[in-house]
């Protein structure tokens, strides 16, 4: 199979969409290959495992110009510099959960509120909403 996929069945090799692909290819993270005389471009192993590449990095909270650099990536420093950008990936995540986790316990509040609130009162849930 070596350049024998349309980008329709690279899409579903990958299982992303092909305005995903298309997408790419005008980012840059995906090349687009030369169209044949009247012909349909073919895609190879080596693209569908670069999109799947980018749809696992995607998955893990790398932005797109995150991936594009992890795509560059060769040689010795290539780990270091995946762990430098993993952990500030980490550290992002954390920040996220912290703030859930605030959000969490306010939404707990609010439903708690709501539930000891005379029927025929103010809600205040929309009374605190409604607070500038």
């Amino acid at each position: 199979m070596a350049a024998a996929l349309t980008i329709g069945r690279l899409a579903l090799a990958a299982d992303v969409h092909v305005e995903t692909v298309r997408y790419y290819q005008r980012v840059g993270l995906l090349h687009e290959p030369a169209r044949p005389l009247g012909g349909v471009r073919r895609y190879g192993p080596p693209d569908v495992a670069r999109l799947q590449f980018i749809r696992r990095a995607k998955t893990m909270g790398f932005t797109l110009e995150e991936i594009a650099g992890l795509l560059q990536l060769k040689g010795q420093r290539a780990c270091a510099q995946t762990r430098q950008l993993t952990e500030h990936k980490l550290l992002d995540v954390r920040r996220k959960l912290e703030d859930l986790k605030r959000l969490e316990q306010e939404l707990v509040q609010l439903a708690d509120d709501c539930v000891h609130t005379p029927r025929g009162g103010h809600c205040p849930t929309l009374d605190f909403l409604r607070q500038a």
